[in-house]
């Protein structure tokens, strides 16, 4: 998972961490300090993403004030930011991804994060709110995750090892082997993930390879990647309240009406090929043009209680920008032009589910997709101690539909025009190490092809983008001599057109448009320099807090005669306080200790019924090792320390009350990670 000569790297930063605040961030393009960031940008380094099991970046991801991850069973991922989960029963719908600057997000607007194993990311930047002016579609926010392949001015080759095994059956392996020189970089991963899982019905098992390579060659730095991944998880589905007191570990039960997920062995196979390329091409001092190209094939299926769905996805995408910076004012100012587009065909068949088998054919249809976006941004410093930064974006998407069971059937289609969508932010410096910053965005989010098309069958060309203006304020930077590190907002987002989801007395989910939602909510992240790494210390305490205020209402929103509005909004806990206790010790042992906090969670949109709140421990110890050109590192945690009784995540307004899915109880894993140069 790490490198050698990366993990001494590893082992200076458990003692030596790099002030937050010094950081670089490169979100809209930036490349300037963390602190001085004009937005709502929060980092995970590779020392947060080793704090928990090697399984998920889940843990890790929940750290962050105003992100939420949830896993309904082992491999079955949502995720968001500022409470963006309403339109998202399954899957990651309304962020936008990208992995090594390439566009991970298809064109339809979903994310299969769950491809992606963790050793393939060292660090996330998290773009938090309305990004449209430069990222195209997507309200939520966005994830910037990047792999670390360093050059090197000798020749150097090493190899890493990691192998864990735990509570459930869980059991995995992850091997690198990796090579650099001045001119060239690449790794060669090998990676598989079992797992029986806690409930009925819910093994896991992933197996992937992937090489990523790095290549300098006159003006031009090339970074490539390619991976294939089969994934195999069952979903054992939602219970209800009644049913999780007497069994937590059972999967969805038969009706009167319909099957149990065992006997309809509910599950998801995905076998993807990915493949990326992206160039910068650096013209002169002034001018740099960068440019990607990425290509993947997704063969999907997924036995469902209702009916058996089998896609094959073909997705291309491609982008470039052009920055100018001149050299004659220097930080003055920066002017970016870009555009980005992206292609999706899905051809879909859904047939009766019998036992696991496809039966007789329901639906067959292909959709092409198309998404497009051009943007301008342009960053102006008219002090030293103000930063100016403006951005603008004109998107579009395009759905066209055909069923293959109608003869001579024409294609349907559906534009979908966004409306401009500007971002202005500002920040000043308060002092050396205090920055505040102020932001007004407009941002949209178009119907994914999971809403536009849903598993019932039908396709809704009536749905519309959902769309609304966020205004924030902040701060962030250093205190007594950056032993506090802080970060502070304040938003407020109105959305109109918010997409929600319903079912049909069968199950089957489909999307509308339903009124709007008021989404106010305060972030704060406080890091405290308990014991700060010296030369003098030969250990290191930190404690990190973050908290999320969500007190989100629906607002003009009203189902037949039923009038929600006012009501909060479905899915989105109230409050969310993560705190984390570091202690890292020069002989190199490490430890630390994480609890969550969660508030109740408002499971349907009469706000009737609630999951309750919950308190999450976790903790992992480790012991760093060296001998000749080994280097080991021993480690094993605890979950769910207290053995609470919670779901990770609620399936919102299901039918017959089944909104539970309960994590694990107390669970543990240990493991070893062996690195050779």
């Amino acid at each position: 998972m790490l490198s050698s000569n990366k993990m001494e790297a590893q082992d200076t930063l458990l003692n030596k961490e790099l002030p937050l605040q010094d950081v670089i961030v490169t979100a809209f393009n930036a490349r300037i300090k963390w602190k001085e960031m004009p937005a709502a940008v929060s980092l995970l380094n590779k020392k947060a993403l080793m704090q928990f099991s090697p399984a998920s970046i889940l843990p890790a991801m929940n750290l962050v004030a105003g992100v939420r991850m949830e896993e309904r069973s082992p491999g079955s991922y949502r995720l968001s930011v500022r409470g963006s989960l309403l339109r998202s029963p399954f899957g990651i719908r309304n962020v936008k991804l990208y992995w090594n600057d390439i566009p991970f997000s298809d064109a339809t607007g979903n994310t299969y994060l769950n491809l992606i194993d963790p050793s393939l990311i060292d660090q996330v930047e998290i773009a938090k709110g309305p990004s449209s002016s430069m990222y195209g579609a997507g309200t939520g926010g966005v994830f910037l995750l990047n792999q670390d392949l360093p050059f090197s001015e000798k020749p150097k080759q090493y190899a890493s090892i990691v192998l864990t095994g735990g509570s459930f059956g869980y059991n995995q392996q992850q091997f690198q082997w990796a090579n650099s020189n001045a001119q060239f970089t690449s790794s060669l991963q090998l990676h598989r993930l079992q797992s029986d899982g806690y409930r009925e019905q819910s093994n896991l098992n992933r197996t992937g390879i992937s090489w990523s390579a790095g290549l300098k060659r006159a003006k031009h730095l090339i970074r490539t990647g390619i991976f294939y991944t089969q994934l195999n998880y069952q979903t054992p589905g939602g219970i209800t309240a009644a049913q999780m007191l007497i069994n937590p570990r059972l999967s969805r039960q038969a009706t009167a009406t319909l099957p149990s997920a065992i006997v309809q062995k509910a599950g998801i196979q995905n076998n993807t090929l990915w493949v990326g390329v992206h160039d910068s091409y650096q013209i002169n001092q002034q001018q740099v043009i960068k440019s990607f190209v990425s290509i993947n094939q997704t063969g999907f299926s997924n036995p469902f209680i209702t009916n058996f769905e089998k896609r094959n996805e073909l997705n291309l995408s491609a982008g470039i920008q052009w920055v100018i910076q001149p050299k004659s004012v220097l930080n003055k100012w920066k002017w970016i032009i870009g555009t980005e587009y992206l292609i999706n065909e899905s051809a879909i068949q859904n047939y009766t589910n019998n036992k696991g088998v496809a039966g007789l054919i329901q639906a067959d249809d292909i959709v092409y997709t198309r998404q497009g976006f051009l943007f301008t941004q342009w960053s102006f410093k008219p002090a030293q101690k103000l930063l100016v930064n403006a951005g603008i974006s004109l998107n579009q998407q395009l759905y066209e539909f055909k069923s293959l069971l109608i003869m001579n059937q024409p294609l349907m289609n559906r534009k979908i025009q966004s409306p401009i969508s500007p971002r202005l932010t500002m920040n000043y410096k308060l002092n050396a190490n205090l920055n505040i910053y102020g932001i007004i965005a407009r941002g949209f989010s178009a119907p994914s092809l999971a809403e536009i098309r849903p598993s019932d069958g039908n396709f809704y060309p009536q749905l519309n983008a959902e769309q609304g203006w966020n205004a924030e304020i902040g701060i962030k930077g250093g205190l007594l001599n950056d032993q506090i590190q802080v970060d502070l907002s304040y938003y407020s987002f109105q959305l109109k057109n918010a997409i929600v989801r319903r079912n049909d007395l069968n199950g089957n989910e489909y999307f509308i448009n339903a009124g709007a939602t008021k989404q106010n909510g305060l972030e704060a992240m406080i890091k405290y320099l308990l014991v700060r790494p010296s030369k003098e210390k030969k250990y290191s305490i930190d404690i990190t807090n973050s908290f999320s205020f969500q007190p989100y209402q629906f607002t003009n929103y009203q189902q037949g005669n039923t009038v929600f509005s006012g009501n909060p909004i479905t899915g989105v806990p109230k409050y969310i306080l993560v705190s984390t206790v570091n202690f890292a010790h020069k002989n190199g042992w490490t430890f630390n200790i994480t609890a969550n906090l969660t508030s109740k969670i408002s499971l349907n949109d009469a706000a009737t019924v609630y999951a309750e709140g919950y308190e999450l421990l976790q903790t992992k110890l480790a012991k760093q090792i060296k001998w000749k050109q080994y280097q080991f590192q021993l480690f094993a945690g605890a979950d769910n320390l207290l053995n609470q009784t919670f779901s990770l995540g609620n399936d919102i307004n299901a039918v017959g009350s089944r909104y539970f899915n309960p994590a694990p109880l107390r669970n543990g894993y240990m493991g070893i990670r062996i690195n050779l140069q």
